[in-house]
């Protein structure tokens, strides 16, 4: 992708990056790896670029509008592994159409979404939870990767601690991480052998 000075081994997108954090210590963790961001608060950029200087990363890209925006701009099957951390869940109803997961998206991440690539949200509302499960099951792309309780109620093993993750802590709320992988676009054959 030509956003890099040397061309990545993959490219990771994180939507809504928050303060930073989690981007920031993934790209420190994967320099042979290139990130995009999309955040739209002045704050939450500023912070991040803060991150970027301390740690010297040159690997690191910043979208600071609508991440719809950057979605429709990317090449098919460009990205090998979203995250989606701890978005406004929008937890009234009349709201809900508001919420980054929802058909029109998870349709244009879809297309976005190398095969077998990686989609990872995680949310300490259990609302959102249902909604995404509910909104993603929809979905012919994504397959869930949960096998048994833990692999929602723990986090990846490369899991980066977040801001927002640590306030839900702390006010008793659990966060859930649900792990979806992009299915292949290519049929797969009835008989094998034919």
């Amino acid at each position: 992708m030509a956003l890099f000075p040397h061309r990545p081994s993959a490219v990771w997108l994180e939507i809504g990056f928050g303060n930073g954090e989690h981007l920031a210590e993934q790209a420190r963790r994967h320099p042979e790896v290139g990130f995009i961001g999309s955040e739209v608060f002045v704050n939450g950029i500023a912070a991040l670029l803060r991150h970027i200087e301390r740690l010297g990363l040159t690997n690191v890209r910043i979208f600071d509008d609508d991440a719809r925006l950057l979605l429709t701009s990317l090449p098919e099957a460009s990205i090998t592994r979203a995250f989606l951390l701890f978005p406004d869940p929008w937890p009234k109803a009349r709201h809900a159409k508001r919420r980054f997961v929802g058909p029109a998206n998870l349709a244009i991440l879809a297309n976005l979404l190398a095969d077998s690539a990686e989609l990872r949200i995680a949310t300490d509302d259990p609302g959102y939870t249902r909604w995404t499960l509910q909104h993603l099951s929809d979905r012919a792309e994504f397959s869930w990767l949960a096998r048994r309780p833990s692999d929602w109620r723990d986090p990846p093993a490369d899991w980066v601690e977040t801001r927002y993750q640590r306030k839900a802590v702390a006010a008793g709320r659990r966060p859930i991480f649900l792990r979806f992988e992009r299915r292949s676009r290519r049929p797969i054959p009835e008989n094998p052998c034919e």
